[in-house]
């Protein structure tokens, strides 16, 4: 019975080991926002291709990921949205118990604003209503594979440019991939330097759909 018992532990050890390394943990949140290839993951966690390989082989092994041909492309995905779930799980629970996370996340945000007071529920309603503007500032392949519902896109390298499109009148909410994402934050800045009233969503998709809200293709 007891090497029964080891084997079943030995089992779950796998999934721990999995997401026992940073650059696993980037690779699963940048798979949260849609199908890529190796290539473009490795370009967006900022290693390189072999190395990329190699962490989603990890993956692949703990049944956390899966890969299917496009043509000439292999094409890696999360296993289900319950990965995405685990992610999300995994680091609220971080989050609540390390303070070192807590100052690191506090330091991404410096200002505030009455709107900082929304649930999601209240966004939801008020961007149905155009009461504000919910922009996603992902790259507008992953704002395609899944975005929140009413939502812009408008990738943050192409906002300064493209200001002009954003009507002033109206608030902005900016979101991308999750809290560890900076490119809402900086959107948000230069939203704010520009005289909109705007602020950062730290909710990215997984997030948003962990909690039980709607997203839409």
């Amino acid at each position: 019975m007891r090497a029964i018992k080891t084997h079943l532990y030995e089992q779950v050890a796998r999934i721990g080991k999995a997401l026992a390394s940073p650059k696993r943990l980037e690779l699963i949140e940048l798979l949260c926002q849609g199908e890529k290839t190796v290539e473009v993951l490795a370009a967006q966690a900022e290693i390189s291709v072999k190395l990329a390989s190699a962490h989603l082989r990890e993956l692949r092994l703990a049944r956390l990921a899966e890969t299917r041909k496009d043509g000439k492309y292999v094409l890696y995905r999360l296993a289900g949205t319950s990965v995405a779930d685990l992610w999300v799980t995994l680091r609220s629970e971080a989050e609540e118990r390390l303070v070192e996370l807590q100052v690191a996340l506090a330091n991404l945000i410096t200002y505030g604003d009455d709107l900082e007071g929304l649930d999601r529920r209240a966004i939801l309603k008020k961007a149905a209503a155009g009461e504000v503007l919910v922009l996603d500032v992902r790259p507008t392949e992953e704002y395609a594979s899944a975005h929140l519902p009413h939502a812009r896109s408008l990738p943050v390298d192409e906002l300064k440019r493209r200001l002009a499109e954003l009507p002033k009148d109206t608030p902005v909410v900016a979101y991308c991939r999750g809290p560890f994402c900076l490119m809402a934050r900086d959107a948000v800045e230069l939203l704010r330097k520009r005289g909109y009233r705007a602020i950062h969503l730290s909710d990215g998709i997984a997030e948003w759909r962990a909690h039980g809200m709607p997203v839409e293709r």
